[in-house]
């Protein structure tokens, strides 16, 4: 029961990365004459951001499917994915002040609101990640002064 709910986390990492990469690949790149550089770097550093936290999440997954969920894998797993989430809060913090002069000319105040989304979001899994990976860490300490007991 245990490998078929990691399987279909699994597919779902994969279908979540399906249209990062195709916004990557043919989206933003028709935006390289409209939108200031410092701006597509920032897609960019986010997409890397983003899969790797993603890699990190199947390595997770892949622990859990061999009875190694309370290592210090998937607590390096989890530091990762929260470093990432960290990451891309920072890049689109960054980002803002990027877009309020293509806010302002097309009067479209939304557009400077889309990352304060992304921004809060990502803290979000940051936080949860971390929080995660202190009860991980604690569950390991507890189980290991079990072991010496015993």
């Amino acid at each position: 029961m245990k490998q078929v709910s990691t399987l279909f986390l699994k597919v779902v990492v994969f279908l979540i990365a399906i249209p990062v990469l195709a916004l990557c690949v043919f989206w933003v790149p028709g935006f390289v004459n409209y939108l200031p550089y410092p701006i597509l770097i920032g897609v960019y550093a986010t997409a890397i951001s983003y899969f790797f936290a993603l890699y990190q999440t199947l390595k997770l997954l892949s622990y859990i499917d061999k009875n190694k969920a309370f290592s210090e894998l998937s607590v390096k797993a989890l530091k990762n994915i929260k470093y990432c989430a960290i990451t891309i809060s920072v890049i689109y913090s960054g980002l803002i002040p990027f877009l309020f002069p293509i806010a302002d000319a097309d009067d479209a105040p939304g557009l400077a609101g889309i990352p304060m989304i992304i921004v809060c979001a990502s803290i979000v899994i940051a936080v949860f990640a971390a929080v995660l990976q202190k009860l991980l860490k604690e569950a390991i300490d507890i189980k290991s002064d079990n072991d010496l007991t015993i």
